[in-house]
C-alpha cells in the first residue's frame, strides 16, 4: 500500500474535527459552488459528489435559496484508515435578487454536481420603451 504522508493536512483534519466542522444538523459543513449568468438565466453549481440526490432538499424563501444535504456516516464495524471527506449535513444559503424568477428554478443532480438554472424575471429583462410625439410637439414615453 502506497502511503503519503502531508503533516500540514493531517493538523487541518484534526483542527476540523477538533472544531466540530465536519457536519452535523447542528453545524452544516459548506458546499463548494460556482455561479454565473448565461443569456437570461443564472446557472448555480454545487459540488456533492458521494451524496444521494434523495437527500438533497431546496427551498426558496422571501429570495433566499437554501440547499441542504447529507453524505451519511459510515455504518458498521470498520477500520478506518483515512478520513479526509467530509460527512454529515451541508448547507448552504443564497440570496437572490428581486430580478431572478424564484418561481421557475429547476433542478438538476449528475455525476455528484446540483446544477440550479434561475430564470431572469421579465421586469428585470432589457426592453425599449417606445416614444411617440402628440400633435402638439410635445413627446410623451410609454413603458
Amino acid at each position: 500500500m502506497l502511503m503519503r504522508t502531508d503533516p500540514f493536512r493531517e493538523l487541518d483534519r484534526l483542527s476540523q474535527q477538533l472544531a466540530g466542522s465536519l457536519g452535523t444538523s447542528a453545524r452544516p459543513t459548506a458546499m463548494p459552488m460556482d455561479a454565473w449568468r448565461a443569456g437570461e438565466e443564472f446557472v448555480v453549481e454545487f459540488d456533492l459528489p458521494g451524496v444521494d440526490p434523495g437527500s438533497v432538499d431546496l427551498d426558496v424563501e422571501r429570495n433566499v435559496l437554501t440547499v441542504k444535504a447529507e453524505r451519511p456516516h459510515l455504518n458498521g464495524d470498520h477500520e478506518l484508515i483515512a478520513s479526509e471527506r467530509p460527512r454529515g449535513v451541508f448547507s448552504r444559503q443564497l440570496i437572490l435578487g428581486d430580478n431572478l424568477d424564484t418561481e421557475r428554478v429547476r433542478a438538476g443532480y449528475e455525476a455528484g454536481v446540483l446544477t440550479l438554472r434561475i430564470p431572469v424575471a421579465e421586469k428585470a429583462k432589457p426592453r425599449k420603451i417606445e416614444i411617440s410625439q402628440s400633435g402638439n410637439g410635445r413627446q410623451t414615453i410609454n413603458a
